[in-house]
């Protein structure tokens, strides 16, 4: 990726311009700023359960905790309660409009303090609905009204975000910028949840059947998101000198990209190690007599 930059950099400054290394904690962790947050949380979340199973021998306090979190989930009001700590840190953060969402820590190896209560609070969330997974069902029967409304929130939004952002000669807004980003935090909070659980319901609904291809295309997609950003990035270094519609590009770039990183991961990840170490171990296909295969 560093010599991807070097070779874009030659096309309008006539060369790199960028100072290397970063001094830490500065470092550019583009993409994988998601795995390095993702391995933070584990710690945290392991500590966390290992002084809950120390504290709490008996289980009570975790049936508590259970208990409190189904009766959560099961009002309709569930998005809304969940938006409260993302809500809450959007109102603290004073540059904050919802056109940036969460602010991702892809600059620093010091995660922000916004990511850790957005993809925590996630984190925490997913991990309580594991202990609990009946109540996915009550995500599944409400994916319709959820869809509508994410709908309904994701275009408010976008009005918001045009008024606030508009340019300085634009006509004056009638309330103040304050009020509007105060609007916005109330809107946008509920719809990061509101939009989950519609895609999730979604999800259950009508993908929860077996299927080769989507199953194969989950398998491969940890992969392809770890190695996708240089090959993404080269291809559109090559395609910005052509002067192309950019739909035309971004459809060569889906079809000159996707198959080469199927391939890698077909060949290299599959069904060696590394497919272990990202995936888990895959279960092992026998032929049967008859030519059918049985998974054991």
């Amino acid at each position: 990726m560093y010599f991807i930059a070097i070779w874009a950099s030659h096309f309008p400054n006539g060369g790199w311009s960028r100072s290397w290394p970063p001094v830490l904690p500065n470092f550019p962790l583009t993409h994988l700023w998601f795995i390095y947050v993702l391995l933070e949380l584990y710690v945290v979340v392991l500590l966390l359960r290992g002084a809950f199973v120390w504290l709490d021998a008996s289980g009570r306090w975790r049936a508590v905790i259970d208990r409190v979190f189904a009766g959560i989930m099961k009002s309709p009001l569930a998005p809304l309660v969940l938006a409260i700590p993302i809500g809450a840190a959007f109102c603290l953060d004073q540059r904050w409009i919802n056109v940036m969402g969460v602010r991702t820590p892809d600059q620093s190896l010091v995660t922000n303090a916004q990511a850790w209560i957005g993809f925590g609070t996630a984190f925490a969330i997913g991990w309580l609905l594991h202990r609990q997974i009946d109540l996915l069902r009550l995500i599944e029967r409400r994916w319709l009204p959820h869809l509508l409304l994410a709908i309904t929130l994701i275009l408010i939004s976008f009005v918001l975000v045009g008024a606030m952002t508009s340019a300085p000669g634009a006509p004056k807004l009638p309330f103040g910028f304050a009020t509007l980003r105060l609007v916005s935090v109330i809107l946008y909070a509920p719809a990061i949840w509101i939009s989950t659980f519609a895609v999730i319901g979604l999800a259950l609904r009508f993908m929860s059947g077996f299927s080769p291809t989507w199953r194969y295309l989950a398998d491969a997609s940890y992969w392809l998101y770890l190695i996708h950003l240089p090959i993404v990035m080269a291809l559109q270094v090559a395609l910005s000198q052509l002067d192309w519609p950019g739909l035309i590009k971004f459809g060569v770039l889906l079809v000159v990209a996707l198959p080469p990183m199927l391939a890698s991961y077909h060949l290299l990840v599959r069904f060696t190690f590394i497919g272990v170490v990202l995936n888990g171990r895959r279960a092992e296909k026998h032929l049967l007599p008859q030519g059918g295969i049985a998974t054991a």
